[in-house]
């Protein structure tokens, strides 16, 4: 037995040393045992203390700083950084928009949250940053802090220019590129600008994002569900003079929109408005390009940091037809004047260094471990499911069977097991099949394990 914390490793499963571990001290945070600013013992010395490999108090260590507990310095060891109170209200708070949201009630005793769309906060390149952010502050003159073009700095836009030209073939000039609050800023300014010519419905996939239907209705248009298949959405049945698509990995059923589709949407006459949300996150499959490229003025293309770096950044992109260009820009300007200009310079540095780049390589390995956690769980302990959408992006899908809705499923796994996932349904237009949406990329892969384990009792 240990001094600390009273730890008691004779009680830990043979093979479990590292979990047991972590969630002994994630419990001592949780309960105000281990204050903010509170030091850890050196791994060594816990190690010896308990009689277990130094490679388990590391491990169990670095979970805690993945999941924003603890962080951890050369020279000043690790340290609790989470405040208990501080952490419950935040996330009191985050159950609170999601009410706003989402029809079913938010559980206090949910401890893993499988929300899709969230990525992995902890790993937010905060040095690759700072370095970048200084360079910046010691090349930027004082005109280059005053109110700019809204349609965002040159330098962000030229490197977003070359960098979406070189990863995702789009198709562009600089001056082509409206530097934006994220992709919901995007939808904000083409719907102002759809509604302005008496456009007044937009087809949307369905399933399919149900905040991108929340914002063109909030803006005035209508949402108008297009149903999806195998082969992504039913070109044949678009009536509407543009649609709202996530060809690249559709959201929620994570299929890619097939060829003889992709040619038959390139025919269509609308607008396409191209989502492309997490396209830097794929594992099993090579990178699919985006729609903008073979038809730029044929398809707005909408994209962020927000699944690559974190969505408080508010940073993303929008590449329209250059005939609506000017009314974006207007719109853009009316809105907020523009985006603030050092988050936008240090992203173009990031860029032209190529350590946006080697981040998201970083990045991809790591959410490829926490993806084959949880599938790795779902086919030990749920084996009668069928999971969907795993070669990538950062949720996956898995379709039920019987007929218990997969509302009550949700209801059961936040009541019973703690475990947040968002019912198919709560994306659906049309009634449909049931499923459930396993978002995994914010959670370490021990905790997807878990999960894994406890929805396999309800499913």
């Amino acid at each position: 037995m240990s001094d600390f914390l009273q730890l008691r490793p004779a009680e830990a499963p043979r093979k479990g040393l590292t979990a047991w571990l972590a969630d002994a001290l994630r419990a001592a945070i949780t309960a105000g045992r281990l204050v903010p600013g509170a030091r850890l013992p050196a791994t060594r010395l816990l190690a010896a203390e308990l009689a277990v490999s130094r490679g388990v108090v590391v491990n169990a260590y670095q979970r805690l700083v993945d999941e924003g507990l603890a962080t951890a310095r050369a020279g000043a060891g690790t340290v609790v950084t989470a405040a208990p109170a501080a952490a419950r209200r935040t996330t009191d708070r985050r159950r609170d928009l999601a009410a706003i949201q989402l029809p079913l009630p938010p559980r206090e005793d949910i401890d893993i949250d499988l929300s899709p769309g969230v990525p992995d906060l902890s790993a937010f390149p905060r040095a690759g940053w700072l370095r970048a952010e200084r360079a910046v502050l010691d090349e930027i003159t004082a005109a280059d802090l005053g109110y700019g073009d809204p349609g965002g700095t040159p330098r962000l836009r030229t490197e977003l220019a070359a960098w979406l030209a070189r990863i995702r073939g789009v198709r562009c000039e600089p001056d082509d590129v409206i530097v934006v609050g994220g992709v919901a800023q995007a939808l904000a300014l083409l719907a102002q600008t759809l509604r302005a010519h008496n456009h007044t419905a937009v087809a949307v996939e369905d399933p399919g994002s149900r905040g991108a239907r929340d914002q063109l209705a909030h803006w005035g248009v209508r949402p108008e569900g297009v149903p999806v298949d195998e082969e992504g959405i039913r070109v044949g049945a678009l009536t509407q003079d543009a649609a709202v698509l996530t060809p690249a990995h559709q959201f929620p059923t994570g299929v890619v929109l097939s060829p003889d589709r992709r040619r038959a949407l390139l025919d269509w006459p609308g607008l396409i408005i191209e989502d492309d949300y997490d396209a830097e996150h794929r594992y099993d499959r090579a990178p699919v390009a985006a729609l903008q490229g073979s038809a730029p003025d044929h398809v707005a293309y909408c994209g962020s940091v927000s699944k690559s770096l974190a969505p408080g950044m508010r940073l993303g992109w929008l590449i329209a037809p250059r005939p609506m260009q000017a009314e974006l820009l207007t719109a853009k300007h009316d809105s907020d004047l523009g985006n603030p200009a050092l988050p936008q310079l240090v992203l173009a540095r990031l860029l032209a260094t190529g350590d946006y780049e080697r981040h998201l390589r970083a990045v991809r390995s790591r959410q490829r471990r926490r993806r084959d956690a949880l599938l790795a769980g779902l086919r030990r302990h749920a084996p009668g499911v069928r999971v969907t959408g795993v070669a990538a992006g950062l949720h996956l899908l898995i379709m039920t069977n019987g007929d218990t809705p997969d509302t009550v499923l949700a209801e059961r796994a936040a009541a019973a097991e703690g475990v947040l996932a968002h019912p198919l349904s709560w994306h659906r237009l049309a009634p449909g099949p049931p499923g459930l949406i396993l978002g995994y990329a914010a959670q370490p892969p021990d905790r997807l394990a878990e999960a894994a384990r406890r929805l396999g009792r309800i499913l």
